[in-house]
């Protein structure tokens, strides 16, 4: 009877102890579960954050080119006078370059009755002259006087593309007179979702009629989010924005609903965190879908974790019980002691030996599973970190590429100093090609300078100013020139005070602005006869004041109008981008400063340069010329 008893309750306590396993195990994988989902939405939250305003910006730049190019006198001409048609190529040519210049798939010209009459892609087969787009909505929102946006399918190349389009008014515009055309930009999307695909999540852009129409999938493109009831699909037919195309379901299913707008969702056979959030400015819903590989493993580790603690738990109740047992089998053996023989008593003492010495050796063995247990947990929690670390630094990773520009200057002095030492080197010249060699060095660490700012404004979200000298600034800009103004027999005329002058700045951003107006005054010299680089400091007591000056034939009015803004330039076509003054005067304003441009009465241009010493108020006056 007792040995049925013992029987029942180890089935019992056996039962309990694989019951409180799956029942802790399962607690663990759910708070595993929520935190890493937690994670998982925060990640994809601040991806999609980055991704929305990467892909207003890509868009919204090339928003001003239709209203300029709709103010040009020659298109105003080529509209106002039909005998001007025959000049159509020269319009044509004009709008190519236009093309070529801001990086767009098309420009084209429509007149009143929406019939294209110009158009930059007049030499290809699908080119868009004499079509009609009357039917297009970027066409009517013009033609009725405002600025119109949309987003279609070409009916000539049935590439998808953005339209930005402005009305044209041949003899200037009045509030009673209708437009006399339509000029019309097209920006291609291929560029920004290449960017996307290097994301390990998937992203798509619909509009509001659910249609997919950007996505880093192309299996997803021109797909729709939900089934597409038969008015929807005939109203877009009507307007033709996908042409004929089937636009079939993607077959999104969703799981479940989140806090905080996420939600579970499935698609081709695949479970991900959706998160959305609106581009109201395009009519655009634009989306992320995280892979929920992490949360599984997070499960796993959580419900191995709590199955493991169960686990100690109950060992150390199994080690009280079996210590309980031997202390009372040790009370009972006391008590036979007292009334059985010695030679029993001996015999039972015998035995209780050997059993502690098995008890001993069985808690030994214990207390080193239970160290291992430990080690391997830290050593999971340390792995777990480790990744969490390495996902953080792939999306950074995505940022790097923009500050390509700022390491272009640096690198060309790299080479340059690499090309001299190595003819220093042949010419037995060793210690002028060490001093080269010093310089690249240098160099390497600016560059290395340069790309730690990307680094701290992740992790603090701004930048930390110092007090920069800024005769050590020009000292470097200049190093970086060397070579060439020796080429170009330039003279540099510095205007320094005695004393060392100290801004509070950041010393590689404002090296950056120095190296580019210098470049910018050494390519304005090309062709004058003298050539004097002129750069002075000047130290006030709220304000330090820095120009740099060329001999050259100075601005035009014009250029003296639109010089800070982006792709302006006064170069040749494909010479520059026009974005080194746009990009140093939002450093100098990043910094506390203001930079300024003029002609100087001696000829050639003048910039100008204020920046805080201290703490500052108001800047003071703009100085005389150089």
């Amino acid at each position: 009877m007792n040995i049925t008893r013992r029987r029942t309750r180890r089935v019992l306590i056996a039962l309990v102890i694989v019951a409180g396993l799956l029942l802790m195990m399962w607690q663990g994988a759910q708070l595993a579960r929520e935190r890493a989902l937690t994670d998982l939405h925060h990640t994809a939250g601040n991806a999609l954050e980055l991704s929305r305003a990467n892909l207003t910006g890509y868009l919204t730049r090339h928003d001003y080119l239709p209203h300029l190019l709709a103010t040009r006198e020659s298109v105003r001409r080529f509209l106002a006078r039909p005998e001007a048609r025959r000049d159509g190529p020269a319009l044509n040519r004009l709008l190519d370059s236009a093309r070529a210049y801001a990086d767009v798939s098309d420009v084209y010209l429509l007149d009143r009755s929406g019939t294209t009459i110009a158009a930059s892609n007049w030499q290809r087969d699908d080119t868009f002259m004499g079509q009609n787009y009357a039917f297009r909505g970027y066409y009517r929102q013009a033609i009725s006087g405002r600025s119109g946006r949309f987003h279609a399918l070409g009916t000539q190349s049935g590439a998808r593309g953005y339209y930005f389009s402005a009305p044209v008014w041949a003899t200037g515009q009045a509030p009673d007179t209708p437009p006399d055309g339509v000029m019309v930009v097209k920006v291609g999307l291929d560029e920004i979702e290449r960017e996307w695909r290097n994301l390990d999540a998937t992203l798509l852009v619909s509009d509001i009629n659910g249609i997919v129409f950007m996505a880093s999938d192309p299996a997803l493109r021109l797909s729709a989010l939900q089934p597409l009831s038969e008015s929807a699909r005939r109203g877009l037919l009507a307007t033709r924005r996908y042409t004929d195309e089937p636009l079939p379901a993607s077959g999104l299913e969703i799981l479940q609903s989140l806090p905080g707008g996420a939600r579970l969702v499935r698609l081709g056979g695949r479970d991900y965190l959706n998160l959305s959030r609106p581009l109201a400015r395009f009519n655009w819903s634009l989306h992320i879908l995280e892979p929920l590989t992490p949360v599984v493993q997070a499960q796993w580790l959580g419900a191995l974790g709590a199955g493991g603690g169960w686990m100690l738990i109950a060992l150390g109740g199994a080690i009280g019980w079996q210590r309980r047992r031997l202390r009372r089998e040790r009370e009972r053996f006391a008590e036979r002691e007292r009334h059985t023989l010695a030679h029993a008593r001996d015999e039972l003492e015998r035995h209780v030996t050997e059993r502690t010495a098995e008890l001993v050796d069985s808690n030994r063995q214990l207390s080193q599973e239970i160290d291992e247990r430990r080690r391997a947990e830290e050593s999971l929690r340390q792995t777990r970190d480790e990744l969490v670390q390495a996902a953080r630094l792939a999306v950074l990773g995505q940022l790097a590429a923009s500050i390509n520009h700022e390491l272009n200057q640096p690198l060309g002095a790299i080479r340059a100093y690499a090309d001299n030492a190595r003819v220093l080197l042949q010419r037995d010249r060793r210690d002028d090609a060490a001093a080269n060699l010093a310089q690249i060095a240098e160099l390497v660490e600016r560059m290395a300078a340069i790309s730690a700012q990307l680094r701290q404004f992740s992790r603090k979200g701004g930048e930390t100013l110092s007090d920069v000298s800024v005769q050590a600034c020009f000292d470097y800009a200049l190093r970086l020139f060397r070579a060439r103004l020796e080429q170009a027999d330039i003279t540099v005329v510095s205007h320094m005070d005695e004393s060392t002058c100290w801004v509070r700045a950041d010393s590689v951003r404002l090296e950056q602005v120095l190296v580019n107006l210098i470049g910018n005054a050494l390519q304005a010299m090309n062709d004058s006869a003298e050539r004097q680089l002129m750069v002075a400091a000047e130290q006030g007591d709220e304000w330090v004041i820095l120009s740099v000056a060329d001999s050259g034939p100075g601005l035009s009015e014009e250029a003296l109008e639109h010089l800070f803004e982006p792709f302006y330039t006064t170069r040749a076509a494909g010479k520059g981008l026009g974005l080194g003054l746009s990009i140093s005067q939002r450093i100098v304003s990043d910094l506390g400063g203001r930079l300024e441009a003029r002609n100087r009465a001696q000829g050639g241009a003048l910039f100008v340069i204020h920046l805080p010493a201290a703490a500052c108020s108001q800047p003071p006056e703009t100085p005389a010329d150089v």
